[in-house]
């Protein structure tokens, strides 16, 4: 990548406030600003919204996994044959789980505007615009302006819901996935268009609560990244829920009523419903940075283009997170901004964001994944052997009930090097994190024979891997 020095100015070569200006407190920032004043660096951040966090905070990651929980311990409360005989609970709406996850939203909040200033890291609420490569211009919501000029300036302003032209957002029955937190009324049947990770958790959540939830995937499987083994479970299990899926589909446009909406897709079908959400895409949140004033342009998708240090072709600015497009995972985004931060203050950094980066999707029950599925093994024709665990088999499932789901892996058939896990079901994600731990190993560190020689606590489901790995040797041919 090319590279454009910016232009000094004598006030600017003389000195700075800063040595480094955050542009936004979710992850990705966070993780830079914590990291830079560390090492002893002068940072700032700005946030436009009145409380730090970001997106990840307030609108997409911790809602929509706290309203998750909720609506999982209901439907194992329901499921539970302890409360079969006792009363029937009075079903809960969207805005009785809303308090939960806005309890959990106030506290990651607080604690998170702890952290600046536990670190002495100055923070300005408002918009930023850039003056030049090291000037920012600060709008406080009051309408004052201040500037403020650092060495190094960090873009991690994240990104929102793509919102197509012709879909009016300011109907009251039409929303994305962070206006859907504002949802008053108590839908009866929801249509959720698009069916990546937001569109399938939020499908859950819904179905959960007792809503009827039409899916709709301009797709033709669910999660195609995904293990098929995996994606072909969450759509069995979507499926006999009661979830209907309408596989590739587009939508032609969006009616909306009084008391609802109705899609009209240009397979000439129509589907309606109380409510749309609308979650198919994100755009980068850059229009409004005036990125002219230092030459740096954003793709169609408003996304930065970066190099393996998170520089952009401005040499002093970096950018972190969402804004620069894949992987858009807050885990990440953390780790973006702390190895950015390494390669501000020493010029270089030999830290890489890891290669195999676990996935997470909170739906109910949740999927998670690390390392190769099994398409990709078989396309690059290197042999291997699957071993499987099914959790209607562990005793710590069905002790608490929640025996759907299975964990996979995929380990060479010489070597018996672990190449990818694929878990289905509750708790997948917290499980994935015990096989990650020996795949990271280096050498022969990297063995499924781990888990046959060591120990687990009985029950629990970490046994499941000692289950997945028996079954796996079980299979290699002597």
């Amino acid at each position: 990548m090319s590279k454009k020095t910016a232009t000094k100015t004598p006030s600017q070569s003389a000195s700075y406030q800063y040595d480094a200006i955050i542009i936004g407190t979710g992850p990705g920032g966070e993780g830079a600003a914590m990291n830079l004043s560390k090492s002893n660096r002068k940072v700032a951040v700005i946030e436009r919204q009145k409380d730090v966090g970001g997106g990840c905070v307030h609108w997409g990651t911790i809602p929509s996994k706290a309203l998750r929980h909720s609506v999982s311990r209901l439907i194992e409360y329901k499921s539970n044959p302890l409360f079969r005989f006792s009363e029937r609970p009075q079903r809960l709406t969207f805005q009785d789980i809303l308090h939960h996850a806005s309890n959990v939203i106030s506290k990651q909040s607080s604690l998170r505007s702890s952290f600046y200033d536990r670190n002495r890291i100055h923070l300005y609420q408002g918009d930023a615009t850039f003056v030049d490569a090291h000037t920012i211009r600060v709008q406080h919501h009051d309408g004052s302006q201040e500037l403020l000029t650092a060495q190094t300036i960090v873009i991690a302003t994240g990104s929102r819901p793509y919102r197509p032209p012709g879909v009016d957002f300011a109907h009251p029955r039409v929303y994305d996935s962070d206006t859907i937190l504002d949802l008053t009324h108590n839908p009866q049947r929801v249509l959720v268009y698009g069916a990546g990770v937001i569109g399938c958790e939020y499908a859950s959540i819904f179905k959960g609560l007792g809503a009827k939830v039409d899916l709709i995937n301009t797709r033709d499987r669910l999660l195609s990244f995904m293990d098929d083994e995996i994606s072909d479970a969450l759509s069995y299990h979507f499926w006999n829920s009661g979830i209907v899926i309408r596989h590739n589909e587009e939508f032609a446009k969006v009616e909306t009523l009084d008391t609802g909406v109705v899609l009209h897709l240009q397979s000439g079908k129509k589907v309606k419903a109380d409510c749309i959400l609308w979650a198919n895409g994100r755009t980068g949140n850059t229009d409004s940075l005036n990125l002219d004033a230092i030459g740096l342009k954003a793709d169609s998708r408003g996304q930065l283009k970066v190099n393996e240090h998170y520089q952009t072709e401005i040499d002093n600015v970096y950018a972190v997170g969402d804004v620069i497009g894949y992987p858009s995972l807050a885990s990440a985004a953390f780790d973006q901004g702390r190895i950015a931060a390494h390669a501000i203050v020493h010029g270089k950094c030999d830290d890489r964001l890891i290669t195999d980066i676990p996935t997470g999707i909170y739906t109910i029950p949740e999927m998670s994944s690390v390392g190769k599925t099994e398409q990709q093994l078989t396309a690059a024709k290197i042999p291997y052997e699957v071993g499987r665990a099914q959790f209607k088999h562990l005793a710590r499932s069905q002790i608490t009930g929640t025996e759907v789901g299975s964990l996979k892996l995929l380990f060479h058939a010489e070597s018996k090097e672990i190449l990818g896990i694929h878990c289905f079901g509750e708790r997948a994600s917290e499980i994935i994190h015990i096989g990650q731990a020996i795949m990271e190993q280096k050498g022969k560190g990297n063995n499924v024979e781990y888990f046959v020689n060591t120990t687990f606590n009985y029950p629990t489901m970490a046994e499941a891997y000692r289950v997945a790995a028996l079954n796996g040797l079980n299979r290699l041919c002597d």
